[in-house]
């Protein structure tokens, strides 16, 4: 397979760029024109935080790629690797459709960035990211289970911990997935009967000085005193430095003890396109592409990029300055690169972006919202109002706009459904994070898993008072475990420790293996010592 233009992401810029330019092309785009997405819809970002609150349902934000972009020809997969001498990709396009190479003449990168977790120790392990359709409603699946076992618990420290949900990052999708979290939390909250005298604690942890930067401080600080009357306790510039599986501990030394952990930051620059920039020496500013004006890459005359990935410069007014990461930037940049390249193909030269800076809104909770509009700032009703119509005009597709207005029109008078959708995970294999002095089990506790030290240690306390340290490379498993069934010791960190946990089908596994080495080839911690990791 070989084009012309091959788009590499499907976001905004990418599906706004490929249509604009399919339909500048016509019949012939499908076989000039490539978008390759690793999912086949557009995810419609700022109406995501809604179906974590279940006033929308998953299908009402997301458009399919081939319907929105009818003249170009739309690949599913990963793209593994670029390689630019030869002007081809690599896709991997699933589990039997592995290892395609794809040709081109241009190339356009809309990658955008990916979720990185692991700058906080233990986010990646216990923090719910936000950035798919699959985070929202595992994050949605998530807050009804934390609030089925609270109804089950009559220990007030374990009901509170689990009726506890913290929100790392004060940007648009943080505050908006706060406080649709916490409209879902209380309404469904009247549907359990144990739970009618427990309190819910929503906190919002922003490391800056006030929220939504990207608007300003006045509207900022107005959304921090709706959220904070509406229930949601805000702590500003205070970052969290590692999470585990009962706390979340900030750098001024507080913790929050509280079990479901919504990371809205972490975003990194793709690889794919690190690896890109390291065969071409060019460099990324704070995680983004610098290009030209017209979206193509300085020095380049067959490579472009646009949207969150991609420094864009932009007029404001007079001010040249970078492009913010928004949709609405995003979106434009696609449309206008799309007819860039209709233009490039044709022998034209391409135009600058520009774009006359509308303003920008929030949602904050149930009809209250923040907005900039043309420079006047307001709140309140007028604002949420105003959020809907927007975002309702900007929704593809006009069955999915009619969808979206009986959805909300439902929620106004309805209460929101807490039916699971999602099939509870297997979990045959996790990683968990433990903080210094965190307890992994203790003594006489039935022993459902083995456990293999990924990184730090562990402490193994006996009975009799005797300590042993495990470093890294470690299993605790059948060696640690009495006739009981049950563990014969406690197992504490020694330090911060990652911790790889081996429950289920992976379980039974490591078990039956373990039965076919014979005892004398097996290390006192139970791993074969010509296997250890």
């Amino acid at each position: 397979m070989k084009y012309d233009v091959v788009i590499a992401g499907g976001g905004f810029a990418g599906a706004y760029c490929a249509r604009a330019l399919g339909r500048a092309l016509g019949r012939d785009g499908v076989k000039r024109v490539a978008l390759i997405a690793e999912r086949n819809v557009l995810v419609f970002q700022p109406m995501l935080a809604e179906v974590v609150g279940s006033s929308l349902s998953p299908a009402d934000v997301v458009n399919p790629l081939r319907e929105f972009c009818r003249d170009v020809n739309v690949l599913q997969g990963g793209i593994q690797q670029i390689d630019w001498a030869k002007k081809q990709l690599a896709l991997d396009g699933g589990r039997f459709t592995r290892n395609h190479i794809v040709g081109f003449d241009h190339l356009v990168l809309t990658l955008g960035g990916v979720t990185d977790l692991s700058r906080v120790p233990g986010m990646a392990d216990y923090g719910w990211p936000m950035k798919t359709v699959s985070d929202a409603l595992r994050l949605r699946a998530a807050l009804i289970n934390r609030l089925e076992e609270a109804n089950l618990i009559d220990d007030e420290t374990v009901r509170a911990r689990l009726l506890t949900f913290v929100v790392v990052g004060g940007g648009y999708t943080g505050v908006e997935t706060a406080g649709q979290m916490l409209d879902f939390l209380q309404g469904a909250k009247r549907l359990y009967p144990n739970l009618h005298r427990s309190t819910l604690r929503m906190v919002l942890v922003h490391s800056g000085p006030y929220l939504l930067q990207e608007i300003g401080e006045k509207l900022g600080d107005y959304a921090r005193r709706v959220l904070e009357k509406r229930g949601t306790e805000v702590r500003l510039s205070v970052r969290a430095v590692e999470v585990t599986a009962t706390k979340v501990l900030l750098d001024d030394g507080s913790f929050i003890a509280a079990n479901t952990v919504v990371s809205t930051v972490g975003n990194a620059p793709s690889p794919v396109a690190l690896d890109l920039c390291r065969q071409l020496g060019l460099e990324m500013k704070t995680g983004r592409l610098a290009v030209e004006a017209t979206m193509r890459v300085p020095g380049q005359t067959h490579l472009w990029a646009a949207g969150d990935g991609a420094l864009v410069p932009w007029n404001d007014r007079g001010t040249e300055k970078p492009s913010p990461p928004t949709a609405q930037f995003a979106l434009r940049q696609g449309t206008q690169l799309g007819r860039n390249l209709a233009r490039v193909l044709r022998g034209v030269e391409p135009q600058p972006f520009r774009h006359r800076y509308m303003g920008q809104l929030a949602t904050v909770g149930e009809r209250a919202a923040v907005a900039e509009i043309f420079g006047i700032r307001f709140s309140g009703f007028l604002a949420w109002w105003i959020w809907r119509t927007v975002y309702l005009a900007k929704l593809p597709g006009m069955l999915r706009r009619f969808r979206v207005m009986i959805d909300w029109t439902f929620d106004l008078f309805f209460s929101r459904d807490i039916s699971i959708v999602l099939p509870p995970p297997e979990d045959v294999l996790r990683s968990i994070h433990l903080e210094t002095g965190e307890q992994l089990f203790q003594q006489g506790d039935k022993a459902r898993a083995y456990y293999y030290v990924r990184n730090g240690s562990v402490r193994i306390e006996e009975a009799d008072g005797r300590s042993k340290k495990f470093p890294a490379g470690s299993v605790i498993d059948q060696q640690l475990i009495g006739a009981d069934d049950c563990w014969r010791c406690t197992v504490v960190a020694a330090e911060s420790s990652g911790i790889i946990v081996f429950r289920g089908r992976a379980l039974e596994l490591l078990k039956t293996q373990l039965r076919l080495v014979p005892q004398e080839q097996l290390t006192e911690s139970g791993i074969p010592a010509a296997e250890r990791v």
